[in-house]
């Protein structure tokens, strides 16, 4: 099975988020006053092959501990829908 994969990497709670924050304080000289809790993160999109749905999440899991995310700062959700097969 093919599925299609979302890793959303955000900075864990409690870690200062710079870019998060010079966006925050550029938004009212845009006239965009109403914005708050501007966070930055990242987003990293692709497809994985697995026998199923738990066998894919397991392995994007290892992949975003081993590579993707510095698990000492950042936390990933990740998203996946199973790719329909081409006919």
């Amino acid at each position: 099975m093919q599925f299609s994969v979302l890793v959303e990497v955000t900075l864990r709670p409690g870690v200062a988020d710079p870019q998060g924050a010079t966006i925050e304080r550029s938004l009212p000289a845009l006239g965009f006053t109403e914005v708050r809790g501007v966070t930055v993160g990242k987003a990293i999109r692709f497809t994985i092959e697995a026998a199923g749905e738990d066998a894919a999440r397991a392995r994007v899991a290892e992949l975003c501990e081993r590579f993707l995310t510095n698990p000492v700062i950042e936390d990933a959700r990740i998203e996946l829908h199973e790719v329909a097969a081409a006919r």
